[in-house]
């Protein structure tokens, strides 16, 4: 084996071949090793680096003292009581009216000026299972803007009930 501190390096251009091929796998042997090295440290302190970031930011250190947690859970106990209040409430509300309000429409009428032109939509068979004919009880109506080029119609689709 070649010490590599005892070479010289303004005497290499002397050195034979052999010599030369000696020296240049002790060089790479060295570096080789002084990688291997540099990696396991870097290994190590990255193994360090984690386990103390475990330690210093791990759930003990989130938790909280006797008075936090008083805090909180009057806190939680306030909120809980609230809801429960609300809730009552919007559960009592239709019950003390008796009868529900009607929902008014999202949209406007559509203007009367407007010609109209009636669809109606009625069953093929109006005769009932038991031998009778079906009488109507009332309809459903529904509205459609129609346009044509030039013209705005609405339809009114006539529903049989």
């Amino acid at each position: 084996m070649i010490d590599i501190a005892q070479i010289d390096p303004n005497k290499l251009e002397e050195l034979d071949a052999d010599r030369l091929r000696e020296l240049t796998r002790a060089l790479l042997e060295h570096r080789g090793r002084e990688l291997a090295w540099r990696d396991a440290k870097i290994d190590k302190l990255t193994f360090e680096l984690a386990q103390l970031k475990r330690l210093k930011f791990e759930r003990t250190s989130e938790q909280m003292n006797a008075e936090q947690r008083a805090l909180f859970d009057e806190a939680v106990d306030g909120d809980i009581a609230a809801l429960d209040e609300q809730l009552a409430a919007l559960q009592a509300a239709p019950l003390a009216g008796g009868k529900e309000e009607k929902k008014t429409p999202r949209r406007t009428a559509l203007p009367e000026r407007l010609p109209r032109r009636e669809v109606h939509h009625e069953p093929d068979n109006t005769a009932c299972g038991c031998g009778r004919t079906m009488e109507r009880v009332g309809e459903d109506i529904s509205e459609k803007l129609d346009y044509q080029p030039g013209v705005f119609t609405v339809e009114r689709h006539v529903r049989g009930k």
